[in-house]
């Protein structure tokens, strides 16, 4: 199949390269020529393990273009994979995803009478693809959805730095779709991968999406609650969620107290959810606790350094930028409240991150950065943001160490140390 993949972040990356390697032709569409012309060097615009080798192996089968009727017009699926980022209110911005619509629509047009279909990928709330984009589509095209062409959403669970495993691996495909050709097109397009495919109406869809990134969050925030208590009752939360876990009814995954969750997609999906529950209503009280759990956990690693050393004029070695390891990704990442209050308590500091450090440059640019995790050790005090693999490795012996993710080598070796919930 002929698939228009429209943005090049995280999501229409990594979806438009993997299905290249599943055989199809792909047009990248992007308003950014330096993203484009990344991708035709055959290196991804984005960092995700093995995504340039599987981009190099299939370049043959993707072009790219900034014209998004060019990509309409030779191409039999488009998929929207522009971004959704938080307005101050906490709501969703729709204006790419309206972008797109408008420029598909007046593709649409002019294309033939050939069926082309068109999916919804991006993150967005209940009624958007058929209350907002849909109705763009209907009025630029002069033609009835349905009918004329094809509309859907395929919401995306990719985990940032797992994410090839993860589309070729997937534990489900969601599907909205509410004609029966879009329902057909895509369980076609997906059936190769022999993963349990859910087909639903094209609200259901959107709301799966929120669903599941609120309740990983939920579930974050409230090992993170437990943790906390544990902590002032000397109790290893680990310890406690692996018993816990035993529970046939309780599955384990995402029970990883520490300094909270960050990245593109929790923080700003559940401040999406609860202002939509807001703008009809509805009081999303346990939601609201979650986004208040994850702001106040990176201060409670603040205050267990204090216990140990006086922060002002001490230099303060920082391991790990990123919101999570394998990925370079600093957005909401728990490392930028916690160099600020560093800072504003006159502290010092020393930062080193894998792959993250040029773009928390830019947050930064006055902080000090080390060549290698070795050289930060030669620092007051160690805080460990990010759980990196080569983290573990190193000599904590003599040092004293915050620990935010549970190394415990660190935890073995250090000469002063403590673990925000164990």
């Amino acid at each position: 199949m002929k698939l228009s993949i429209i943005g090049t972040g995280y999501v229409g990356s990594v979806t438009g390269i993997c299905f290249a390697d599943m055989g199809h032709q792909i047009c990248f569409v992007d308003v950014d020529q330096i993203k484009l012309d990344a991708i035709n060097s055959g290196k991804s615009p984005i960092y995700e393990p093995d995504l340039d080798n599987l981009l190099m192996k299939n370049r043959t089968k993707i072009t790219t273009t900034t014209d998004i009727p060019e990509a309409v017009n030779q191409t039999d699926l488009t998929m929207i994979c522009v971004g959704t980022p938080q307005k101050t209110d906490g709501s969703s911005d729709l204006r790419f995803i309206n972008d797109a619509a408008y420029s598909i629509g007046k593709a649409l047009a002019d294309k033939d009478k050939k069926y082309h279909t068109v999916i919804v990928k991006s993150t967005v709330l209940p009624g958007t693809t058929s209350n907002v984009v849909k109705p763009v589509l209907e009025r630029e095209s002069g033609k009835e959805a349905t009918v004329d062409f094809g509309i859907g959403a395929n919401p995306e669970f990719l985990k940032e730095g797992n994410a090839v495993k993860d589309f070729f691996h997937t534990d489900r495909i969601v599907i909205g779709a509410n004609d029966p050709k879009t329902k057909k097109t895509l369980e076609g397009l997906y059936k190769p991968l022999h993963a349990p495919i859910f087909t639903t109406n094209i609200k259901t869809a959107e709301m799966i999406k929120y669903v599941s990134n609120a309740f990983l969050a939920t579930k974050i925030s409230f090992s993170n609650e437990i943790g906390n208590l544990c902590k002032v009752n000397d109790i290893d939360s680990y310890e406690v969620f692996r018993g816990v876990s035993l529970d046939c009814r309780i599955n384990p995954h995402f029970f990883r107290s520490g300094i909270g969750f960050g990245g593109s997609c929790f923080p700003k999906d559940v401040h999406a959810l609860i202002a939509f529950a807001e703008s009809q209503g509805i009081d999303t009280k346990i939601l609201k606790a979650v986004i208040r759990t994850n702001d106040d956990q990176p201060q409670k690693l603040i205050a267990l350094l204090k216990k140990h050393l006086d922060i002002r004029g001490k230099k303060i070695g920082i391991l790990g930028l990123s919101f999570k390891p394998d990925t370079d990704d600093i957005r909401e990442s728990r490392a930028i409240p916690v160099v600020q209050a560093l800072l504003e308590e006159g502290a010092q500091i020393l930062a080193y991150d894998p792959m993250a450090m040029p773009g928390f440059k830019t947050l930064f640019p006055r902080i000090s950065y080390a060549k290698s995790s070795k050289e930060v050790l030669e620092t007051d005090a160690l805080m460990i943001i990010t759980e990196w693999k080569e983290f573990f490795d190193i000599d904590y012996k003599g040092k004293i160490v915050i620990d935010g993710r549970k190394v415990n080598k660190a935890r073995r070796e250090a000469d002063i140390y403590e673990g925000i919930c164990w």
